[in-house]
């Protein structure tokens, strides 16, 4: 095995120290660039997390469908008209549209009061069907979910969320079994939902009160009309296709003109979902290109220095080659010093980011739910290491060339 020359790398040292501040200023050129990039990787992956951590079990390959005014004349009926869907559409649609795989019906009710004992709280009255949670997964702590049975039998039933449940309930007790006051009209609480994403649909899950879809229509005299229809795409198909199946079945049962886009709200949760990834793509983009491109420039300024650096040690570098020094020997000592000083400038901004980030995930990871993840993975900062080692060994290139190029005696000569 090859010993460490620890003279060649003693000389390193001395070279990068012998002007301090030369060395510094080249330094924070690398420093700062690859700080930057560190930087903005974690912290598109921190705020990714975050954002997602909003939309936590909200499926991707959903959207809803409701009504609204309708603006063209058709089959006798006037421009303007008010219309709802109903029960007998979701049947229509499961047997209708192809790439449907789940479809349920909504109904709901805001601004209700929510009365237990000497507590109360305003939020959202929903009428759901169980299949409801495979658009908007629940977290159910306390209890459970409902069930075909509680729709069948119409049971007074409710799952709360989280906030009703802290509000309600101050003690902590388990509140499955105990009732609570809607609108005059008593429900047995079944479940706790703790669910905190921001994605809900008809208002958020943390003030919002489940009941059955049936129990919702009887009690509260809704007949057989629907809010909002909830569907999910199979696998190969995009909500973009299926929700064009679903309004024409939609517009064909209820005689809406089929050009009428007025008459039916759309909402693709598919494309929002793609929306936001590619946004996050476009700054991860954006960090890479600011990133890369102040460390070519702090490359740059390394190589300029090294230039410098070269030019002075004219006679040095000379006397050596007069003494026996091959050109190689010459190459490796300016190569290695200027990977030296790149890699340590930016390990050191690697280092200053990581301290950052992780100040920055330790100070999100106390608020409540999913935490975001802001660190940089292992193989992006080996990813980074190995970038630094090839921009110190590139930015070496031409000041090394230009040194085995001198010629013992011309350097003499200069002297």
């Amino acid at each position: 095995m090859r010993r460490v020359d620890f003279d060649t790398w003693e000389e390193i040292l001395l070279t990068i120290t012998r002007n301090k501040t030369r060395s510094v200023l080249t330094a924070f050129g690398i420093f700062w660039g690859i700080f930057m990039l560190v930087a903005l990787m974690g912290g598109a992956q921190g705020m990714q997390d975050m954002l997602s951590r909003q939309f936590q079990g909200f499926a991707t390959n959903s959207g809803f469908m409701a009504t609204n005014k309708t603006s063209k004349a058709y089959k006798g009926f006037q421009q303007g008209r008010w219309w709802n869907m109903e029960n007998q559409d979701v049947e229509r649609i499961r047997n209708s549209v192809p790439g449907i795989d789940v479809v349920t019906a909504t109904i709901a009710q805001w601004g209700v009061n929510i009365v237990r004992e000497e507590y109360t709280l305003s939020g959202t009255l929903k009428g759901l069907y169980p299949e409801y949670d495979k658009i908007e997964e629940p977290i159910i702590r306390m209890g459970r979910s409902l069930n075909e049975t509680d729709i069948r039998d119409r049971r007074k039933v409710c799952v709360i969320g989280k906030r009703i449940y802290e509000t309600l309930f101050p003690k902590k007790d388990n509140p499955c079994g105990q009732f609570i006051e809607i609108n005059g009209i008593y429900y047995r609480v079944v479940g706790v939902n703790e669910a905190t994403g921001n994605m809900s649909v008809n208002g958020q899950s943390e003030t919002s009160v489940v009941i059955p879809f049936t129990t919702m229509q009887q009690n509260y005299n809704r007949g057989k009309q629907i809010d909002m229809l909830g569907y999910t795409a199979k696998k190969g198909y995009s909500i973009s296709q299926v929700e064009k199946d679903v309004e024409r079945t939609i517009k064909l049962a209820h005689a809406i003109h089929p050009d009428d886009e007025q008459a039916v709200i759309r909402v693709n949760a598919e494309a929002m979902f793609s929306m936001m990834d590619n946004l996050f793509t476009g700054i991860r983009m954006l960090g890479w290109l600011v990133g890369l491109g102040t460390l070519l420039a702090g490359a740059i300024g390394v190589s300029n220095i090294m230039m410098i650096t070269v030019k002075e040690r004219t006679t040095e570098i000379g006397i050596r080659r007069a003494i026996g020094a091959r050109p190689d020997d010459i190459l490796q000592q300016i190569l290695l010093e200027s990977m030296v000083l790149t890699t340590l400038a930016g390990m050191a901004g690697i280092s200053f980011a990581v301290f950052l980030l992780n100040i920055v995930e330790t100070a999100t990871s106390e608020e409540p739910g999913l935490p975001a993840h802001f660190l940089i993975s292992f193989w992006q900062a080996v990813g980074a290491c190995i970038l630094l080692v090839v921009l110190g060994l590139l930015a070496g290139l031409v000041p090394a060339y230009r040194a085995m190029a001198i010629k013992p005696i011309e350097a003499i000569r200069d002297e």
